[in-house]
Parts: C-alpha cells; sequence; structure tokens
C-alpha cells in the first residue's frame, strides 16, 4: 500500500482558503435574508445573526482577522456579541475564539473541544458549551439548530439550521465551487463526506439560502451540483484504481479535466481520494 504524508492542520488549511490569494483579501459582509448576513474573505465564511437579542456569529476565521470581524460586526448595529457557534475545528473556523471567547459563549460538538485542546488552544477559546448529536440556541426569534454529522470533512462537523429565516451554513461540509479538503487524520473520508452531503440536502428546506463553508452564498441546487460532481469524480478515480494505475498516474491523467469549472488543487485532491479509497478497510 502506498505511504501518503500525513498533511498537518497548517498545510491543510493553506490549501483550502489558497492562502496566497486569501491574503489580499478584505472582509465583506453579504445580506443573507432579513438578519442573517455572512462575512467572506480569508478562512471560512461567517455566518451573522444580527437582531435584538444581540450578535450571534458562526465561525470566526484566523485569528489575525479578529479585529476586522469586530468592525464588520459592528456595522450591523454595535450590538454585543453573545453566542459563537463553531462548525468544526479548523483554524480557519475557530482561529477566532481565543479573541472572542472571553465576551461570547462558545458553543460547538464535544469533538471540537477536544481537538483544539490537543492542539494547545488556549482555555478562553474552547467551547463552553458542547454536545453529541444535536443543540439548539434560541436567539433574535428563531432557533438554531445544530446537528452533528460524523466523520466527513472531520470528526467535528456540524451543520447549522437558522429555522425561521431558512437560512443553513454548512460548514466545510459544502466548499461552492471547489474541490474540498477533507482531513483523513482527524476522522474525516471521502465516502463519509458524500453520504453527509447528500444525508444533508435532504435536511435543507425548499428555497433555503446556504452559506458554505468556502465560496460565495448557494443554495440546494448547488449544493446538488456539489454533490454530483464529488460522486462522479470519486467513481473515475476508483475506475482508474481498479485499473492498476497508481497515484501519479492518476494525477498525470485526463480525469480531471472532465470538470474544468472545479479547476485548482486538483493533485492534492486525487491525492485525498486516492488514499480514502485505498484505506479503506
Amino acid at each position: 500500500m502506498m505511504s501518503y504524508p500525513r498533511l498537518s492542520t497548517a498545510i491543510a488549511l493553506l490549501w483550502t482558503i489558497g492562502f496566497v490569494a486569501a491574503a489580499q483579501q478584505e472582509l465583506e459582509v453579504v445580506h443573507v435574508k432579513d438578519h442573517i448576513h455572512m462575512i467572506t474573505g480569508p478562512g471560512g465564511n461567517i455566518g451573522v445573526s444580527a437582531g435584538e437579542d444581540g450578535i450571534l456569529i458562526v465561525d470566526d476565521k484566523f485569528e489575525r482577522n479578529a479585529a476586522d470581524i469586530r468592525k464588520a460586526l459592528a456595522g450591523l448595529g454595535g450590538a454585543k456579541l453573545k453566542f459563537v457557534l463553531n462548525t468544526h475545528f479548523h483554524g480557519d473556523h475557530t482561529g477566532g475564539n481565543a479573541a472572542f471567547g472571553a465576551e461570547a459563549t462558545i458553543v460547538a460538538h464535544s469533538n471540537v473541544r477536544k481537538r483544539l485542546a490537543e492542539g494547545g488552544s488556549p482555555k478562553e477559546a474552547l467551547p463552553e458549551v458542547t454536545f453529541e448529536t444535536s443543540a439548539s440556541v434560541h436567539f433574535n426569534g428563531e432557533e438554531i439548530r445544530l446537528q452533528y454529522f460524523p466523520n466527513g470533512h472531520t470528526d467535528t462537523d456540524s451543520v447549522l439550521f437558522f429555522m425561521g429565516t431558512n437560512v443553513v451554513h454548512m460548514g466545510d461540509l459544502f466548499f461552492n465551487g471547489r474541490f474540498p479538503f477533507i482531513d483523513l487524520d482527524h476522522g474525516g473520508s471521502v465516502q463519509g463526506y458524500i453520504a453527509n452531503l447528500h444525508k444533508a440536502i435532504g435536511l435543507v428546506p425548499k428555497g433555503a439560502k446556504v452559506i458554505p463553508g468556502h465560496g460565495p452564498l448557494s443554495d440546494v441546487e448547488g449544493m446538488k451540483d456539489f454533490h454530483r460532481v464529488l460522486t462522479e469524480c470519486v467513481e473515475e478515480i476508483e475506475k482508474e484504481i481498479r485499473r492498476g494505475k497508481g497515484l501519479e498516474q492518476i494525477q498525470a491523467g485526463a480525469v480531471m479535466e472532465k470538470w474544468p469549472e472545479y479547476a485548482g488543487n486538483t493533485d492534492r485532491w486525487v491525492a485525498i481520494v486516492h488514499r480514502s479509497l485505498t484505506e479503506r478497510k
């Protein structure tokens, strides 16, 4: 069996966000619906609920983005930040926890706290409220439901459903317009990722606005396109493996030319798929 180098979280994140390009980006606030907004820019997309109860955010990018995030939130009315909900543990989604944890309650799956603690995160960056399967936060006039999806992108992933406004934050179970990073060293698998995405599609209500972990605002049709591309791509790579081709042969072949709209990072994506398929029991 081929031996694969273990991608560190830092290296993986550089690939995930396209570090060189992202370093030049500024934060941008995109109105999603009613009191819900999305903050784009370096790192993962932030979901924002800003209303009479204050502000709740979903994820908080890198630590270096904290001051700019505060400015962006101030532009939404200057209300007090009350909650931070983490979709998973990666640093481009939880890096601001240390900055915001002193003033807001952090909520996440129990594995997020475990992974962050293992990685040496300070106490204030660790979720104070954790759950195993699902949880709800009632805020700004609606229920925000957190649903755990095990062993897909990581073993820490949750999808968040804003029940009143019909908005969904998918975290990194949805990379809009690009191939995803799947963290095989922290509980993820390609097969689990695709299965979780399929399950989530069935749970997203009709007409919902969908905030992806990376990429522009989308909807359930965008999720279906993403699922189709991943499914077709993995099937083609698996065919190549059954034909006896090795990783480098597949990377050098024409398989990935079938999805030109998903160009970029294809060699690493093929490596992740190859490793996930060949290591499965």
